[in-house]
């Protein structure tokens, strides 16, 4: 797929797989987001760190992230270099089982548990989101788990079981191939199949499990931890609907008035308001999964001598005026003020244009739907909002995850 742009002479290269952590069997926990690391590691004619020597050391950037529903590479380069890219990103979709080697995987599994420590395990409130998955998705959901995985499952799985889950989701008809920026849609797909042409598709691509779920939870979950965290902080947490949905766009409208900025509900009323919560730490959004109900979050750190049920309290009372206090115009406006601004940012950039087209592309199988989704949320109304907020935001489908510092607990 191809989005030429040529207001400069930069282009984007983008891979979408279709294989998250909601694609891990059972003990493969990890696996998805382990290959995020060994992909840079090195492949049959790419040196171990060279991926990464030759993008920088041509003028461009690179990454790579793994969420529940898909692992994505990227680089931006100058235009002049489009064939380097293309050339690194096959070679690592097909040659890079042959040069894995036991020593890459042992070194690339330490960087990851070290990640886990950094980001997760030893930052106040850095484990709320593990929690907050397990509380929102039964055990056994795809979902239940994090893209981090387990590492007792690292640990467990050898090296052939490594290979056979990159043999099994990193091939071509599980990738999606996004290119913007300066270059015609002939140079590309000339490039791509001199490049991946040569790859051969794999046959019976394992299906995710099964993500369905009836809707919000019908009993509530709450969980209280003691940590070495700064302040007492609340989570509350509801599935909604999943990304894409007409009702996921009314939630999205809904977490912008509720939580998005200094005009929002819950800082006007918690922050500037009763001064119960901290202002830099208050507010609310979505997470855009995209195979099931997806999780509302709505966060608040209390100020200095302010009991953690007051807080709560607070909380609540705002999620429930989204019903009893329908949204105003102004609101409103707001709100679809802020999502466009942020649409049309994302789309500004090269790399933010192929990012969305392949996320259009593997997740709903057209990148023209990309076009449908400002207008939708520009549609929503103030009904729509509360209809939204009275079905999805209920007591009695709610997560409620609270820290307190541990003197305190």
């Amino acid at each position: 797929m191809v989005s030429e742009d040529r207001s400069s002479p930069v282009v984007c290269v983008n891979l979408w797989y279709d294989v998250g952590s909601r694609h891990e069997p059972a003990g493969q926990t990890g696996f998805a987001h382990l290959f995020e690391h060994l992909m840079f590691e090195g492949s049959v004619h790419v040196k171990k760190t060279e991926h990464m020597r030759l993008v920088q050391g041509n003028g461009g950037s690179l990454n790579a992230t793994t969420n529940p529903d898909r692992t994505n590479y990227f680089e931006t380069m100058p235009s002049e270099h489009l064939e380097l890219a293309l050339w690194l990103e096959a070679d690592r979709m097909g040659g890079l089982v042959p040069a894995l080697t036991q020593e890459t995987l042992d070194n690339q599994r330490e960087v990851v548990k070290n990640e886990r420590r950094q980001r997760y395990e030893n930052v106040p409130y850095g484990d709320a989101w593990l929690r907050l998955l397990e509380l929102l998705y039964p055990p056994g959901h795809p979902y239940h788990h994090p893209t981090i995985g387990s590492m007792e499952d690292l640990n467990a799985a050898g090296l052939d079981t490594f290979k056979a889950f990159h043999q099994q989701y990193y091939v071509p008809n599980n990738c999606v191939l996004t290119v913007a920026g300066d270059a015609s849609p002939a140079e590309v797909f000339a490039l791509a199949e001199k490049y991946f042409g040569q790859l051969a598709p794999v046959a019976g691509i394992p299906a995710a499990p099964s993500a369905h779920l009836t809707g919000p939870a019908t009993t509530p979950a709450r969980e209280t931890v003691s940590a070495a965290v700064p302040a007492p902080r609340i989570y509350l947490s509801h599935r909604t609907h999943p990304f894409g949905t007409a009702g996921y766009d009314a939630i999205t409208v809904l977490a912008t008035v509720l939580g998005n900025g200094r005009g929002s509900r819950l800082y006007q009323r918690l922050a500037d308001g009763k001064r119960i919560a901290q202002p830099d730490y208050i507010g609310s959004y979505g997470v855009d999964l995209a195979h099931a109900p997806a999780p509302l979050i709505i966060t608040a750190t209390a100020k200095d001598g302010v009991d953690v049920a007051e807080l709560e309290d607070g909380l609540s009372e705002v999620i429930a005026g989204l019903v009893t206090e329908p949204v105003t115009d102004e609101e409103l406006s707001r709100a679809k003020a802020l999502l466009t601004t942020a649409w049309w940012r994302s789309l500004s950039t090269v790399g933010g244009r192929a990012d969305t087209l392949g996320r259009y592309a593997t997740q709903f199988g057209d990148p023209a739907t990309v076009a449908y989704r400002l207008p939708q949320w520009l549609a929503v109304t103030a009904d729509d909002v509360t209809e939204a907020a009275a079905y999805a935001l209920k007591p009695e489908s709610r997560v409620t995850l609270t820290y307190l510092p541990e003197e305190k607990a």
